[in-house]
């Protein structure tokens, strides 16, 4: 079995500032350490399960957090970014048989995370009319190369959005955000919570988790800032709806994620 591990920061146990998931604060390096923790437990777990190959992208900010230590010797770690559009996912294809989410968190707009964002914080992303998450976005790319993703872990909004998209995805709620603070669950727990789900999910019937892609996408991109919106809608294909709100139209899911790249990044 060949697994693939996506792996974000600010859905991870404990955390609830922004200052805990940048590499520059003196708050950073704790959350390093759980961020090993919560990896290493979904290692162990695939492992138990029957994985031969492991890769993890590391997916949070510069992708430059996740090292070796501990981890098990059938691991590969992609880090940092190569600029292609599968971004988050960058490298998965139809060779993995299941692919995995860590410490991912709720999207841009929700109230369940102080750290709730969609790619970034500047802006708000909508798919056919619903708020769009990374979990989402990422779910697709996976769908794109027949990929299932059967375990998300993240903040307790997360794992209600992702029920309500597949149930048949094993997810396990570490923490519950309520306005800027969060009420979380040990790491002891996390850890062994993390190990068991994704165990028991690459052992159960991973078909059941995959995701069947929209015939169509309306993408829907509202942002904070007027000039960023004015730069955004000269990419091929955008319309201007208002002063800060863009919309791109496709069939094809692999534009949405071509035009994030550059739409996104300005």
């Amino acid at each position: 079995m060949k697994v693939y591990i996506s792996v974000d920061m600010e859905g991870l146990t404990g955390i609830a500032h922004w200052d805990e998931v940048t590499r520059t604060k003196p708050d950073y390096p704790p959350s390093v350490d759980e961020m090993m923790n919560e990896v290493r437990a979904a290692c162990e777990g695939a492992n138990q399960a029957g994985a031969k190959e492991i890769w993890i992208k590391d997916a949070h900010a510069s992708g430059r957090n996740i090292g070796f230590t501990h981890l098990p010797d059938n691991v590969k770690i992609i880090r940092s970014f190569n600029g292609h559009p599968y971004c988050m996912m960058q490298e998965i294809d139809n060779s993995f048989d299941a692919a995995l989410m860590i410490g991912y968190h709720s999207f841009g707009s929700s109230d369940e995370n102080p750290l709730s964002h969609t790619m970034d914080e500047s802006f708000y992303i909508k798919l056919n009319g619903e708020y769009i998450s990374e979990f989402l976005i990422n779910s697709y790319t996976a769908a794109l190369v027949n990929v299932p993703v059967v375990f998300v872990s993240g903040d307790m909004g997360l794992c209600d959005h992702v029920k309500k998209i597949n149930p048949n995805i094993k997810t396990v709620g570490l923490k519950k955000g309520i306005g800027n603070s969060v009420i979380s669950i040990h790491p002891k727990l996390a850890f062994d919570r993390i190990k068991q789900g994704v165990e028991d999910s690459l052992k159960g019937k991973v078909s059941d988790c995959k995701l069947q892609l929209p015939q169509r996408f309306d993408v829907e991109i509202s942002f904070f800032n007027h000039a960023k919106a004015y730069k955004a809608s000269f990419y091929p294909g955008i319309k201007k709806v208002s002063s800060t709100t863009l919309l791109y139209e496709t069939d094809d899911y692999f534009e949405v994620l071509r035009m994030f790249m550059f739409v996104l990044s300005v």
